[in-house]
């Protein structure tokens, strides 16, 4: 099937053929129709799959050549980069349109916003937080409102939207289209739906758990935490990865394993929620463009990442929700190139990858990496114990009280101050040194 046969106006055909696409993934067959229909959809497809095409090309077309100043189209996302991809993929594709757009979210100043808003826009895209003081300010009128967009609805479930999303509701009219993109069809996911959409047309193009990584080569290295490091560093150089996204748990993770690396001589960069929109920005452009090698990001702030041909991806800690492991792989392996997904697995971490290789099916292979030690001298870790610290995990991560492989658990400092008083004052320190479709 081609776009032409979806029905799509002429200019959204041309601007679409301009951007190099001339088949319409899974996702877009299925659920462009279905919007342009006008009625509710309940869709799952991951990023990465042209998703994002799948919605702004049909509402522009719906949109039609008219520009009104009140929004009639408001699209929710979870985070700002998801944010601004979605408005640049509205750009792209309506760029012969006099439909304007605008993105909304927060770590940025108010002003611009606000005058942008009072200029008019046909298409609104935020991050629930920003957009709600904007109401609550009177800086935004959304009575007209014919659409609504919760794009990625399962992460912002997991970052403790809902209660935002709900007050946005009760400024939009009453009477709407609805559409609701997931990666999964969670009960969470379906009670949401419940509340929201009218008799929806359900469209399921998510890969399952066992076939998401086909075209991706998976491997596990176990290995001390202490070791994690200088294995990682070792990895990049002795592959020659040039090009390498790293998951951690933490955003003071992020911080710290980027700062070691840089270090180790790597380029490198973290991206994570506490940064600054333009910190976050530079970090992205530098890892697309190839000045940033290694990309450290927690899960959330890591969705919205869209880069084809990522060729590596690991997991310095493994997620505490399977899914998450399907999740952080599916960055590479896209648009039929090949990846690889490595994961560092500390002894503490034993059952998560258990959990992990129980949902995709198959076990992970063990790696061997030569040329690095991957147990932990005592004095390695005697450094590598810290206090156990109050972390916001970014949102997307359960972290739970004991075990799991989170960082800090069970106060392991203490312990570490127990076996230094046993060692009779011996190394007395603090603990604390340290083509295809439309793309998405």
């Amino acid at each position: 099937m081609s776009f032409a046969q979806l029905g799509l106006a002429p200019s959204l055909l041309e601007a679409v053929a301009a951007a190099g696409y001339d088949t319409p993934t899974p996702i877009q067959e299925r659920a462009i129709p279905a919007v342009l229909a006008g009625g509710d959809l309940l869709a799952a497809a991951q990023t990465g799959t042209g998703k994002t095409a799948a919605f702004t090309l049909p509402l522009l077309h719906r949109l039609g050549d008219t520009h009104q100043k009140k929004p009639r189209v408001l699209v929710l996302t979870p985070t700002r980069e998801l944010a601004a991809q979605v408005n640049e993929s509205v750009k792209t594709y309506g760029r012969s349109s006099p439909i304007r757009s605008t993105v909304i979210f927060g770590g940025v100043g108010y002003q611009p916003q606000i005058s942008t808003l009072n200029k008019g826009v046909d298409i609104v895209v935020a991050t629930p937080g920003r957009l709600l003081d904007h109401l609550n300010n009177g800086n935004a009128d959304l009575s007209d409102i014919q659409t609504l967009v919760l794009d990625e609805a399962d992460r912002m479930l997991d970052m403790g939207f809902i209660h935002d999303i709900k007050r946005v509701l009760k400024y939009l009219p009453a009477k709407r289209q609805n559409l609701l993109f997931s990666a999964t069809f969670s009960k969470e996911i379906r009670k949401l739906a419940a509340g929201l959409l009218d008799k929806p047309a359900e469209i399921d193009v998510a890969p399952r758990s066992n076939a998401a990584a086909e075209r991706i080569v998976q491997k596990a290295v176990m290995v001390e935490k202490p070791r994690k490091r200088a294995v990682l560093s070792h990895l990049i150089r002795d592959g020659d990865w040039s090009q390498v996204l790293v998951f951690t748990r933490t955003k003071h993770g992020a911080n710290r394993l980027s700062k070691q690396l840089e270090t180790d001589g790597l380029t490198a960069a973290a991206l994570h929620g506490n940064k600054s929109q333009n910190a976050r920005t530079k970090a992205l452009d530098g890892f697309k463009k190839g000045t940033v090698r290694v990309l450290v990001a927690t899960d959330i702030a890591a969705r919205g990442i869209d880069i084809e041909m990522l060729p590596h991806v690991v997991n310095y800690e493994l997620p505490n929700v399977p899914e998450d492991y399907v999740h952080r792989i599916g960055r590479t392996g896209r648009a039929g190139s090949d990846g690889a997904a490595v994961s560092l697995v500390g002894p503490d971490e034993r059952k998560l990858l258990k959990g992990i290789e129980k949902l995709i099916g198959n076990p992970i292979e063990r790696m061997t990496v030569e040329g690095v030690d991957l147990r932990a001298t005592e004095t390695e870790d005697e450094a590598d114990e810290r206090p156990p610290r109050r972390q916001n995990n970014d949102g997307g991560n359960r972290t739970p009280k004991r075990g799991g492989g989170a960082p800090g658990n069970a106060n392991p400092g203490n312990r570490g101050a127990q076996r230094r008083r046993k060692r009779g004052g011996r190394n007395n320190r603090s603990g604390n040194r340290s083509g295809g479709g439309a793309g998405s």
